[in-house]
């Protein structure tokens, strides 16, 4: 890997003399196709150019070869990356823990702050945990998760279903989209 201001490029692309096909196609500085010639005769058309020959497509049959500046090809490759991942919108999974015995301006209050995770467009994990003696009534609590996701039904909608996780029970609700 290269690391050029920051930023890890990967190094994948074979140049001038590392390519050792008997023969590639080739296209020029301006995107035009010379058609398929051995590498060496490619090799030597760039250096007429005084430019770098790059295997682009080393899976094609046969391999593509451009003329093109080396240095400047890895800029933009760095640049489309670097854009591409800005653009990129991570969406977090933020948690709300209940009890069964929940009460219900808590449980008004837990919906609340569920309700604007899934506004900011993160999903929402809801986890019922049970203690001790509630271990045994797991099954009769599980309308406090149906109550909860329908609730928050009008801009969500259950993307995992209520499951046993060890001590507790877990629904993940996601945004509706728009």
């Amino acid at each position: 890997m290269l690391r050029t201001g920051g930023d890890t490029i990967s190094t994948e692309y074979q140049i001038n003399e590392q390519i050792r096909d008997r023969e590639v196609r080739l296209i020029g500085e301006n995107g035009e196709q010379l058609g398929i010639m051995s590498a060496r005769e490619a090799y030597q058309i760039a250096l007429q150019a005084e430019l770098d020959l790059v295997k682009v497509a080393p899976a094609a049959k046969p391999p593509v070869c451009r003329i093109i500046d080396y240095g400047k090809y890895r800029y933009e490759m760095a640049r489309r990356e670097k854009e591409s991942r800005k653009n990129q919108k991570i969406v977090e999974i933020k948690e709300v823990r209940l009890s069964p015995n929940i009460d219900t301006n808590d449980l008004n209050t837990k919906q609340n702050n569920a309700r604007k995770f899934l506004e900011k467009g993160n999903k929402v994990k809801i986890t019922l945990r049970f203690r001790g003696r509630e271990m045994s009534h797991m099954a009769e609590n599980k309308h406090v998760l149906d109550e909860f996701a329908e609730a928050l039904s009008d801009i969500s909608t259950v993307e995992k279903p209520a499951k046993l996780e060890g001590r507790s029970l877990s629904m993940v609700l996601a945004a509706k989209k728009q």
